[in-house]
C-alpha cells in the first residue's frame, strides 16, 4: 500500500469496531468494521476483513467480505476470494475468478458519488428495441 500523509491506517484482525472512520490515509482493514470509512487514499480488506456499511475512497483491493454502498474513484479490484453485497459506484472494476460480485453496479468515468437511487432507469429510443439500462 502506497502511503498518503504517514503511516497507512490498520485494524487487525481480531478487532471488532463499531463507528465511522474518515482519514486522509490508506487503511487496511483484517478485522471487522460496522459503520462507514471515507478516505482520500485506498483501502484494502483483507481476507479475514470486513466491513458493513458505506465506503469512498480512491482505489480498494479486495480479498474479504462487504456489505453496504461502496464508492471508489478509480479502481476496485476484487480478489478470488472476495465476497461483495450492497451497490458499487466505480470508475474502473477488475475481478478475479471465483471473487463474489452481488452488487447493483454503476461504472464510468467522472463516478465519484454514489447516487440517490438504487435502481437503475430503464430508457428504450424505439418500440422495437429492448430497454436499455442508464
Amino acid at each position: 500500500m502506497t502511503e498518503f500523509g504517514g503511516q497507512p491506517n490498520r485494524i487487525e484482525k481480531n478487532t471488532k469496531i463499531k463507528g465511522n472512520i474518515t482519514s486522509e490515509a490508506d487503511f487496511r482493514i483484517d478485522g471487522k468494521l460496522e459503520g462507514n470509512v471515507k478516505t482520500s487514499g485506498k483501502v484494502v480488506i483483507g481476507k479475514d476483513g470486513y466491513i458493513n456499511g458505506k465506503v469512498e475512497c480512491v482505489n480498494a483491493d479486495i480479498e474479504g467480505k462487504f456489505n453496504g454502498e461502496l464508492a471508489v474513484k478509480d479502481l476496485l479490484s476484487l480478489k478470488a476470494s472476495a465476497i461483495i453485497e450492497g451497490t458499487v459506484s466505480v470508475s474502473k472494476l477488475a475481478v478475479e475468478p471465483g471473487a463474489t460480485f452481488n452488487a447493483a453496479c454503476t461504472m464510468g468515468k467522472g463516478v465519484v458519488e454514489t447516487s440517490t437511487s438504487s435502481a437503475p432507469k430503464l430508457q428504450s429510443t424505439k418500440t422495437n428495441e429492448p430497454a436499455k439500462v442508464s
